[in-house]
């Protein structure tokens, strides 16, 4: 037994780890390739086990997954945003050199504050929304295919599903086109700010991108406060203003907003829709099925989803001693819900590991969260990609893989998409005539 297995006994008097919770690690190369096998074994071996290794409670089964959720009492959102890795002192000073001051998200708030603060920025996030953004989207993709359709091969990532949500987020929260290419790589890396181990170097150059796109983002407020538009974040604005301003939030807050928002429309959106079409290409004539029917891809966007969600854990702390799965909890702990995990559970989807566009409860999917803090943004990232599938399988149906490449994805607990989806294709076959050579 290792030492911090030993002490993981100490404190909370259980019977001996298991060598499977003891070896869980979200950041080993082996799980960051394929998760899903662990999460198998999980669910049938260890619903619920405590990993010394990380410091929290792993729950994998939909059932216990979804009843957290559910309870907000118990269950406290406030470590949803924790960094795993504190940040090291000469990533601290990065911060301190543009007076950063720790701010709350919606994310990791509870009742009544959480309540309060979605209430009003929920307006600006509605499928109708999304319905006035899909033009600006559908643009986004035109010229994303245009780019490369002449090509033969193109990188799905570079070229397209990391510029669609980056350019449709900037619209939605109101950035001037001409800055897109200053701010667009500022939100890429913050998965591994937040929910990594970067090594200090890597934590002191992800602090000089945070601090650089929090200075961005406060001169972005003040100048929508000076002149408002018809976006997200001036929305967001007119609501403080029409409530007293400090008693919603802050011009902190309104920053805090702006960065947060921004990586969650994107870096999410970018790793769902990677996903998607590498499994789409892996599962070859379900990728034929919508390219001959694209009525299909709406709930081929719910099976992505479901099968390859790009936030495969969250996270949650206890408030009081709690029962998950038999095992008592005693309150303070910090739990790992492993949503990919319950997305593939069999007790909910039949033969849960399969892929299957045609699924009837795909939609069941726990990819956008449940309850008070479902995602804001989930119509908007649907039509994200149902437009990149809709536009890239009428252009290139006859599109590919490409053979035995290396798949890297960040290593972190909490969000997963590969680094790079490469796919080639005949130009000569491009069905439209104004695509060929």
């Amino acid at each position: 037994m290792t030492e911090a297995v030993a002490d993981s006994e100490i404190l909370r008097g259980r019977c001996p780890v298991s060598k499977f919770a003891s070896d869980f690690n979200p950041f080993d190369e082996g799980y960051l390739q394929d998760p899903y096998s662990v999460f198998a074994r999980a669910r049938a071996e260890e619903p619920v086990f405590y990993s010394p290794e990380i410091g929290y409670w792993v729950v994998s089964r939909y059932a216990d997954v979804l009843a957290i959720f559910r309870d907000t009492e118990s269950y406290s959102a406030t470590a949803a945003g924790e960094m795993i890795k504190p940040p090291c002192p000469a990533a601290m000073e990065k911060l301190a050199a543009v007076d950063f001051v720790p701010s709350t998200m919606l994310v990791d708030e509870d009742p009544p504050l959480h309540t309060k603060r979605r209430r009003v920025l929920r307006k600006g996030a509605t499928e109708l929304k999304a319905a006035e953004i899909e033009p600006f989207t559908r643009r986004f993709v035109t010229e994303c295919l245009d780019a490369i359709v002449k090509h033969g091969a193109a990188d799905m990532v570079a070229d397209m599903t990391f510029e669609v949500p980056a350019l449709t987020a900037f619209v939605l929260m109101g950035v001037p086109e001409a800055e897109v290419a200053r701010v667009r790589g500022y939100a890429s890396r913050f998965a591994l700010w937040i929910w990594g181990r970067p090594s200090d170097d890597q934590q002191v150059a992800l602090a000089e991108e945070f601090a650089a796109y929090l200075q961005y983002a406060r001169a972005h407020v003040e100048r929508l406060i000076e002149q408002p538009g018809d976006d997200y974040m001036s929305n967001a604005i007119r609501a403080w203003q029409a409530a007293g301003n400090d008693q919603v939030w802050d011009r902190t807050y309104l920053a805090s907003i702006m960065q947060s928002h921004l990586y969650a429309s994107h870096e999410t959106t970018t790793n769902a829709a990677a996903s998607g079409f590498k499994t789409l290409l892996e599962n070859r004539s379900q990728w034929d099925m919508i390219c001959g029917d694209p009525s299909l891809i709406p709930n081929a966007v719910e099976e992505i989803l479901r099968f390859a969600s790009s936030v495969p854990a969250w996270r949650r702390i206890t408030t009081k001693p709690v029962t998950v799965g038999g095992f008592d909890i005693p309150a303070g702990e910090r739990i790992l819900l492993l949503t990919g995990s319950a997305n593939h559970d069999d007790a909910v989807f039949e033969d849960g590991d399969a892929f299957d566009i045609m699924r009837e409860n795909a939609d069941q999917h726990l990819a956008f969260g449940w309850g008070i803090h479902h995602c804001l943004g989930q119509a908007l990232a649907r039509m994200e990609m149902r437009v990149m599938l809709e536009e890239t399988t009428r252009r290139l149906p006859h599109l590919r893989l490409v053979a035995d490449q290396e798949w890297t994805y960040s290593p972190n607990t909490s969000f997963r998409g590969p680094d790079h989806v490469r796919v080639q294709w005949d130009p000569a076959h491009n069905p439209v005539p104004g695509d060929r050579p």
